[in-house]
């Protein structure tokens, strides 16, 4: 775990100074959309398929510190990038390192390989617990200062909801990794896979024939607008058993089959 950390050092502080600033700048933002005239009937006039989509559903006020932040960073963005950040991590961390010709010396070591995974996956967890505690912070410190007006409870749960999606789709990637010698799989299929997600919990309720594969969604197990109607918390329950059940059976497979060699 520590060596896998102490290879991703500098990645992950690119990564979080990114979203760090990115956070940022969409909350400076805020101060000069409150109380702007036509903002509410500016909202109104989206086609409803869009409003679905990035998460502008019934109630969420664009003029509201929860309503902007909800629309502007987590019905997409910032999921997306600790998404990201996570599946570049987890496929890094295997299938690259197989590509790279090192992963059979650390599997040489007197350790077994699913323990070897087990613990690559604790340091993709905590690369996204580092990311996602920045962004929690840093929110809770600008709420004040631009007067954001984020409930406490329901801003560190909306951040808990994105680091699930991203611990899903990070340890999806490395267990795709210890399963197979691919890292295009590694990265394209957990990438599909949020994707698809995404599209499938924000149009369910208009596309009528998406409705029954809502139940695959990690995205739609949250729920959406997270900063006013905070998270379900059986939906994480759920999203954190697939992501442990996508890593143990990654441990598992590993222990199956032959690493290539360059």
């Amino acid at each position: 775990m520590r060596r896998a950390l102490l290879g991703h050092a500098r990645a992950l502080a690119g990564w979080t100074a990114g979203m760090a600033a990115y956070i940022a700048l969409v909350a400076a933002i805020f101060p000069s959309i409150r109380g702007a005239e036509g903002i509410e009937e500016l909202q109104e006039a989206y086609p409803e398929a869009l409003r679905e989509l990035f998460g502008l559903g019934e109630g969420l006020g664009l003029s509201t510190g929860p309503g902007f932040l909800d629309a502007e960073l987590f019905s997409l963005v910032l999921p997306l990038l600790v998404i990201i950040m996570a599946v570049g991590s987890g496929a890094r961390t295997m299938a690259g390192e197989e590509d790279a010709g090192r992963l059979e010396l650390v599997m040489a070591y007197p350790v077994r390989r699913r323990a070897v995974v087990l613990w690559k996956g604790a340091a993709v967890a905590a690369e996204i617990a580092v990311a996602t505690l920045v962004a929690l912070a840093l929110l809770a410190a600008l709420d004040p200062l631009l007067d954001l007006g984020l409930p406490a409870g329901n801003l560190a749960a909306a951040v808990g909801g994105v680091a699930a999606l991203a611990l899903l789709h990070g340890w999806l990637a490395l267990a795709l990794g210890a399963a197979r010698p691919s890292r295009v799989a590694a990265v394209g299929v957990p990438a599909a896979v949020a994707a698809a997600g995404y599209l499938v919990g924000g149009l369910h309720e208009l596309a009528g024939w998406l409705d029954p594969l809502r139940w695959l969604s990690p995205w739609w197990w949250l729920g959406s607008s997270p900063l006013q109607n905070g998270v379900r918390p059986w939906g994480v329950v759920v999203v954190l058993a697939a992501a442990a059940v996508t890593l143990v059976a990654g441990a598992l497979l590993v222990e199956r089959r032959d690493l290539e060699t360059p």
